[in-house]
């Protein structure tokens, strides 16, 4: 088994690179250096949020109705983070909401029901951060992208309405535009898994003294999970995406474009 304890200095040196990239941000005037500096926090905050709520969680004779109940708390915020990264979006959050959740229940429901894990707290929270995790930045991805896509080709939508497109039918070619952008980085990361990259779950099994095929296999499961739930909430993002910015007469909304990072 492996030492895994971090002292204060282990935790600093391994800030040099978060030094570097604030440096760059500086040098090239990005204009990026806080929200790395806050990103940094914010996730150390989480983290020991998190460490705390799973050493609750796993506590001898802990009810797995509570891991369940953190993973919903999860859906519901991971919904708010992506109408919050795209509020050019108007409504977002129930489709959001739908969309994380049908992903998660799915996927859970593959993991758990069909045995590929057991139902405990140290596998029902980890594994439900990496779906709705996963799904997250290919969520807000997808409704973003739409959103860009119908601001900058407004004239060119406007005269498929004028043709008589509905709003779906006018709306459909930025949306598979969307999808496949908010898809890419996930196929990519698939595509890539093993040779470029150990991935987390992988790495932590045979960290653990897993072997390494059975670890392997259990990677495996996880990564094509994800994609199918990447591509799910993306899917339904973009087409939900697509209904909100027309009215229902189907007339496209003003729109401004989002600059925000």
């Amino acid at each position: 088994m492996l030492e895994g304890d971090v002292d204060a200095v282990g935790l600093a040196a391994s800030l040099i690179l978060v030094g570097i990239a604030i440096a760059v941000s500086l040098g090239q005037q990005l204009r990026i250096e806080r929200q790395l500096l806050w990103a940094t926090l914010r996730a150390f905050v989480q983290l020991i949020v998190m460490g705390f709520v799973l050493a609750w969680l796993l506590q001898p004779g802990r009810s797995t109705w509570y891991s369940w109940l953190w993973v919903a708390g999860m859906v519901v915020f991971a919904a708010w983070t992506v109408r919050a990264r795209a509020p050019e979006v108007p409504g977002l959050l129930p489709v959001a909401l739908l969309a994380i959740a049908a992903a998660t229940v799915v996927t859970m429901g593959v993991l758990f029901g069909l045995g590929v894990f057991p139902a405990e707290a140290r596998a029902i929270v980890p594994l439900g951060g990496m779906m709705i995790g996963n799904s997250l930045g290919g969520t807000v991805l997808a409704a973003r992208r739409v959103a860009d896509e119908l601001t900058d080709k407004r004239p060119e939508v406007e005269a498929r309405l004028a043709l008589g497109h509905s709003a779906r039918r006018a709306g459909k070619p930025y949306a598979r535009s969307a999808i496949r952008t908010a898809m890419t980085p996930q196929i990519e990361s698939t595509k890539a898994v093993g040779l470029v990259f150990l991935p987390g779950a992988m790495t932590g099994l045979i960290l653990a003294g897993v072997k390494p095929v059975d670890a392997v296999l259990v990677q495996a499961a996880i990564m094509y999970l994800i994609l199918g739930a990447v591509a799910t909430t993306s899917v339904v993002v973009a087409l939900g995406s697509i209904r909100l910015l027309f009215t229902p007469d189907d007339r496209l909304r003003p729109l401004t474009r989002n600059n925000a990072a």
